[in-house]
């Protein structure tokens, strides 16, 4: 489903944010990206959803080379993919539901119809009682929970989360780990950047870990 053949991400002045990255992520797979900050984590993520073109190598997507598909082709390319942002990346002047409701506008869902969608969710994540509160007037962990609704509510065939638990407490991180292992069990690939040790040991995964852009590691430990 995800494949990256030799890949490298330049910026400008030289830096080099990914060297020789060979991965296969196949449908259904979970995965842990780790590192230190700086490692490469977030640049191996917006390559997937199409932020940022590979300076070198292939990156593809459901057999689909990202360097050669056109631009008009990459919104729908990014309807099949959840992205949980780090820094959430919500509309802070509307409400809860309408920011989760945004990801539905694409289907031209009638309201009660979003909502019939919408609910069930809000209150896996524990935010229900918020759905119309203003996203500005939540706390770091709130706007977590809607930032992760958004990015399920499509039921994406690959879900990349960056630091999605980061703000939660135990039981919150719980939840949204199961809605992320259940969308493995329903056939998406999941990718998960964290630097939580505690969760990666209750819920074994393969591990993908990266220093200085480089792959340093990739497999399923004995003991974390």
């Amino acid at each position: 489903m995800i494949k990256f053949v030799n890949v490298g991400v330049s910026f400008p002045g030289g830096y080099q944010a990914l060297q020789n990255i060979n991965l296969d992520i196949a449908r259904g797979e979970f995965a842990y990206v780790i590192g230190k900050s700086g490692a490469g984590k977030s640049t191996l993520l917006r390559l997937i959803y199409a932020d940022i073109l590979p300076t070198r190598g292939v990156v593809s997507i459901e057999e689909n080379d990202m360097n050669i598909i056109g631009r008009l082709q990459v919104p729908f390319l990014r309807r099949q993919i959840g992205v949980i942002f780090q820094d959430y990346k919500l509309l802070e002047n509307s409400t809860v539901f309408d920011n989760v409701k945004l990801a539905l506008d694409i289907f031209y869902m009638k309201r009660s119809a979003s909502r019939e969608r919408i609910w069930p969710l809000l209150r896996r994540v524990g935010i229900f009682e918020k759905r119309d509160e203003t996203v500005k007037n939540l706390s770091g962990g709130e706007k977590q929970r809607v930032a992760i609704a958004r990015a399920l509510i499509n039921d994406p065939k690959i879900i990349l989360a960056d630091e999605p638990t980061g703000n939660l407490d135990e039981e919150n991180a719980d939840n949204v780990m199961s809605l992320l292992l259940e969308g493995c069990g329903g056939g998406a690939a999941v990718l998960m950047a964290t630097h939580d040790t505690h969760l990666r040991k209750k819920y074994p995964a393969r591990i993908i870990e990266l220093d200085k852009g480089r792959l340093v590691r990739d497999g399923f430990p004995d003991v974390e």
